[in-house]
């Protein structure tokens, strides 16, 4: 393994928009984990937490290779076996070109990297980007096409492709699952998922994320509208119902 020193040196143009950190993370990937926040995003989903992320540059910082590189290492001792370093946002690989040369640099370092991603880029850095880290934390929003249209305004025609390109490359993923009630928490379409998903060796896990409306605030700080006024959050009964249907199709189902 190389000493950081060897690698804490300038890389011109070659910069990451960055919304925000979180630091000591639990709910993105394995472990204790830095979080990187980028900023960008080409999905509009109704229930989106972090509005703030989505325009192409916002309230970001352009952020140098090197200065992610040594908060990495700055916190690695609190990393553990398990831990690394998750890119969220926004999108990551709206950023792919740029994500390459930082997590090869966090690879040549040693560190566990994840990227959370909703799957709907394709590119030739996305490819090397995806085949360059540990884990991918994949967010498939719905699998129903047209209501996924509905929850994102997007297709999700290349998230499933993404999903089969990860099977097939042998490459590890988690995949996550937001349950809005009303949109996206119906038996037919999860058992659609899971029929269409239950043979796949690749999934390591399936992580279904609570809807919340934590964010809501943001959006009238913005002066946009949030959309889903009036739904409200699961109840236990709720996650414990698409928790047991997932299990009829996977076998390690939580509820993050």
């Amino acid at each position: 393994m190389l000493s950081a020193s060897t690698y804490f040196f300038s890389i011109k143009n070659n910069m990451l928009r960055v919304h925000s950190y979180e630091s000591m993370g639990t709910f993105d990937g394995p472990g204790l984990r830095l979080v990187v926040f980028l900023q960008g995003c080409n999905f509009r989903c109704l229930y989106c937490a972090n509005p703030d992320t989505i325009d192409a540059k916002g309230e970001s910082k352009e952020t140098s290779v090197d200065e992610i590189a040594r908060m990495a290492m700055s916190q690695r001792p609190f990393f553990g076996k398990k831990g690394g370093v998750t890119f969220s946002g926004g999108e990551p690989t709206f950023q792919a070109k740029e994500l390459v040369p930082m997590v090869k640099r966090l690879k040549e370092l040693g560190i566990h990297v994840c990227i959370d991603t909703n799957g709907s880029i394709w590119n030739e850095h996305v490819e090397e980007l995806l085949g360059l880290v540990d884990l991918v934390l994949l967010d498939v929003k719905q699998f129903n096409p047209e209501r996924h249209l509905t929850l994102t305004e997007r297709k999700n025609e290349q998230t499933l492709k993404t999903a089969e390109w990860l099977e097939k490359n042998g490459k590890p993923f988690w995949m996550r699952y937001v349950l809005v009630p009303g949109y996206s928490n119906a038996e037919e379409d999860i058992r659609a998922l899971g029929e269409h998903f239950k043979d796949y060796q690749m999934i390591q896990r399936i992580e279904i994320l609570p809807y919340h409306t934590l964010g809501v605030h943001k959006y009238e700080a913005m002066g946009k509208e949030y959309k889903l006024q009036g739904v409200k959050e699961n109840t236990p009964a709720q996650l414990d119902a698409a928790h047991d249907l997932f299990e009829e199709y996977f076998d390690c189902v939580f509820v993050n």
